[in-house]
């Protein structure tokens, strides 16, 4: 084998390492006892120092400027050897011990936070997210003098490679001034009509889990490639050929449920998608995360909260629950998904406001990994910014705070990619649907085979064979930009 084929057997080992790590950390978040934290947080620690020590071993780097002297011609290979440098840089840039301590850190901070979460006390899991800050703060000062960026954009490119503040305060900067003035209006349209009725429940779980599966499959989800939980917080993890996805359920609204699973079901088809003979490389995985979310906003945002995916799914819905009346009809249902309405929780925000949620902990996030704000400051800090932003007033930390997850597994700079997928995924649906002729009327049909099939050849298929801007601007015609996002608000809550 020469330094390439080499290099492509190690970071394969790597990949299977880091796969079982995702796999364990799917079980200790849906099934795992209480009890089995210390165990679980002792083999996730040896998995990621494992993984870390192979990256980082002296033959990794030599191979690696071995087969960058005399560089592969294929386009993906070469691809991958560009991103197989990439995540070493990010490697080396770490000591192991603190690889180990981060790891450590994050699961006793998470199981910590599952107590506190439901009972809205902040003070409980205070102590925990101080010593991961800190831990976090190392991290990132480190990978920030290996890269020469700043501390918090070294995090953000862990997650959104080549993410830069600059670029996501331009596109912040503009959804700000445009969103205050939408939201009004988009509130003095809804008051000049009557309000649509909400389905009366109670909705049984048993009820919603086989509508969700349902739906599901009608996306294209693959039961004997994956499986749909419970966890306290919705998430999408495991591997490509093992997806596992998790939602929450409340007997009083199944809305929030149903559009959790539509959202997770669209990084699953993401994973799904990923180019499979490149299986466990670098250039085989998705495009960062701002494309990954970009693909779940796409599902159930551009798609399954409009009228087309409701002719498909009303009946559906009125089957699961024995609905029927005004409250059932698709116009009444397109009206009440389409109702923008400030709120606490951010998983369940409408499109409008989501914004929103995402600048505040943007701001948040960045002020902690700089040191302008200490994680004592953070309930108020939040409180502020959620009044400020949403006029609201937080009633307690299990609405404010607690309600994510990320931070409390040390996953500081992810949060800006949610907008950035929210943008990206109105571009991409208007650019599929330029492409595909009569694409919303299969979907109507309750067919996602022509989006999907679109998705997979421009999107999901190509894995981070290119930079996001490219990948964007080849799929689309354009690099990140607000315009289509815009267009898209205004058509559906203005009309």
């Amino acid at each position: 084998m020469n330094s390439y084929e080499k290099l492509e057997k190690a970071f394969g080992r790597i990949a299977a390492i880091e796969e079982a790590g995702a796999m364990l950390h799917w079980d200790m978040s849906v099934m795992m006892p209480h009890g089995g934290a210390e165990a679980r947080g002792e083999q996730m620690a040896t998995l990621k120092v494992l993984a870390h020590e192979q990256m980082t071993a002296p033959e990794t780097a030599a191979l690696l400027d071995a087969a960058e002297a005399d560089p592969p011609a294929d386009p993906w290979q070469a691809a991958n050897l560009r991103e197989m440098r990439r995540r070493w840089r990010h490697a080396a840039a770490v000591r192991g011990d603190l690889v180990e301590a981060l790891s450590r850190a994050g699961t006793r901070c998470e199981m910590v936070w599952r107590e506190a979460r439901p009972a809205g006390d902040f003070a409980q899991v205070r102590d925990a997210l101080a010593a991961l800050l800190g831990l976090v703060r190392e991290l990132a000062a480190a990978k920030a003098e290996a890269f020469g960026l700043s501390p918090y954009e070294a995090l953000l490119d862990q997650y959104e490679p080549d993410g830069r503040v600059a670029e996501i305060d331009r596109l912040f900067d503009d959804l700000a001034a445009f969103l205050p003035g939408f939201v009004d209006e988009a509130l003095a349209v809804q008051r000049a009509r009557p309000a649509p009725l909400p389905p009366q429940g109670p909705f049984p779980v048993a009820a919603q889990r086989t509508l969700g599966e349902k739906l599901m499959e009608a996306v294209g989800f693959d039961f004997n490639h994956g499986r749909l939980d419970i966890s306290l917080h919705p998430f999408c993890s495991g591997v490509p050929d093992d997806v596992r996805i998790t939602t929450r359920y409340e007997t009083d609204d199944f809305v929030q449920s149903l559009m959790g699973v539509l959202h997770e079901t669209g990084h699953a088809m993401y994973e799904r998608g990923l180019p499979a003979a490149w299986r466990r490389q670098p250039v085989g995985t998705a495009r960062g995360m701002a494309m990954h979310e970009s693909q779940s906003l796409l599902v159930e945002m551009q798609v399954c909260r409009g009228p087309h995916f409701l002719e498909f799914a009303a009946p559906l819905m009125r089957e699961a629950f024995g609905g029927d009346g005004a409250a059932w009809t698709v116009e009444n249902l397109s009206r009440l998904y389409a109702r923008v309405a400030p709120d606490f929780i951010r998983v369940d925000a409408d499109e409008a406001t989501y914004p929103a949620h995402v600048i505040l902990r943007y701001r948040l996030e960045s002020a902690l990994i700089a040191g302008d704000m200490t994680v004592d400051d953070l309930p108020g800090a939040w409180n502020e910014g959620m009044k400020a932003l949403l006029g609201l007033n937080v009633p307690d930390d299990r609405v404010g705070c607690l309600q994510d997850i990320h931070w409390y597994d040390g996953a500081f700079g992810y949060f800006p990619t949610y907008t950035m997928g929210a943008l990206a995924a109105a571009q991409i649906y208007a650019a599929a649907r330029d492409a595909v002729p009569g694409v919303q009327d299969s979907i109507a049909r309750g067919e996602f085979a022509p989006l999907m099939a679109w998705l997979r050849q421009n999107v999901h298929g190509r894995g981070s064979l290119l930079s996001t801007r490219n990948l964007l601007v080849e799929a689309t015609g354009k690099p990140l930009e607000t315009e289509a996002f815009k267009s898209h608000l205004k058509a559906r809550y203005l009309v």
